[in-house]
């Protein structure tokens, strides 16, 4: 009867084993980085769709575009929701940081706002201009102003561009270079600013409403998700970047951003 009794006894802690096993494998957490709009948005409308798949999605809001880029590298963070091609390419240049496109979810189109002036022409001699301070928006921020007529740059300036590369500026514009995401504070203290749409769009500034220049729909600036080399594959992150190309964020842009704020690009 005691022999009988071990048996059982262990038979159940077997499976109790098994089970937790079991458990523990089915709750697969993915922490993923993103500034507030449209990024953390667009990733808490997927939450109960990766749940689904036994992917518990956890969101941690940045306000900056080097930390979230460390956290990634560093394994804080499993993947992160905020920047362009250009610029994630750019920073793992400048940092020596191994981070790779999972996949492309949308443009945000850069305009050029302005609470003083309601057009180009608007715009005076000697009219102050800030533009964003890191490499690869502030060149953005420079092929948008030259596309508007308003500099000619450099034939090899590229997306790079800045000031210096300037040939021709006949309104004698005089750029002030700020951080991204201070640009919309700053906006009544200049002439006019060039501004990213994820600090625009909380702003409530809108692009195609209230922008005296904004990007066009080809623009090469396409927001991905980033992931440390070697995760691209993973299965989970296949999982986000599928939901983040889904018909109900397609659906979700129409109707929140009818104004090309935001572009998806599936």
């Amino acid at each position: 009867m005691k022999r009988i009794a071990a048996i059982v006894l262990i038979a159940l802690v077997v499976v109790s084993t098994i089970f937790a096993a079991g458990s523990k494998e089915s709750v697969n957490t993915l922490t993923v980085g993103a500034t507030p709009e449209p990024h953390a948005v667009f990733l808490n409308l997927v939450v109960e769709d990766l749940a689904a798949e036994g992917i518990t999605l956890k969101i941690v809001e940045f306000t900056d575009y080097v930390t979230p880029n460390k956290a990634l590298e560093d394994g804080q963070i499993d993947a992160n929701f905020f920047q362009h091609i250009p610029y994630l390419e750019s920073f793992n240049k400048e940092q020596g940081y191994h981070l790779v496109n999972a996949g492309g979810i949308h443009i945000e189109p850069i305009a050029l706002y302005s609470r003083k002036v309601k057009s180009l022409g608007g715009l005076g001699q000697g009219a102050t201009i800030a533009i964003p301070n890191d490499p690869t928006n502030g060149g953005r921020a420079l092929l948008l102003l030259e596309s508007a007529g308003l500099i000619t740059l450099k034939a090899d300036a590229g997306i790079t561009a800045t000031p210096f590369d300037i040939t021709a500026n006949p309104k004698g514009i005089k750029f002030h270079e700020i951080e991204a995401a201070s640009l919309p504070r700053v906006l009544s203290d200049v002439d006019a600013a060039v501004i990213n749409g994820n600090y625009a769009i909380p702003a409530g500034l809108k692009a195609n409403q209230d922008g005296l220049a904004v990007e066009g729909a080809d623009s090469p600036y396409v927001n991905v998700v980033a992931v440390k080399e070697g995760s691209q594959d993973d299965p989970a992150i296949k999982a986000l970047v599928k939901a983040l190309q889904s018909k109900k964020i397609k659906d979700f842009v129409a109707k929140s951003y009818p104004n090309g704020e935001v572009v998806v690009v599936f």
